[in-house]
């Protein structure tokens, strides 16, 4: 789980646009601007545009 100030400051790499913090199915950071899902793996945000999953169109 994802502390409370570091989500209030985390923002998109791509389009610094605002993120969701999700749980559920996995624990992911959402961008609905850009459609990506950074991965949240060990309580550590991967914030890596290439490593970013692209979400699909009903997902975002």
């Amino acid at each position: 789980m994802l502390d409370d100030k570091l989500l209030e400051i985390l923002a998109c790499p791509k389009c610094k646009g605002e993120l969701e913090y999700r749980t559920e199915p996995r624990e992911e950071l959402i961008c609905h601007s850009c459609c990506l899902a950074y991965a949240v793996e060990d309580d550590i945000p991967i914030m890596l545009i290439d490593e970013a999953r692209k979400l699909e169109s009903d997902e975002c």
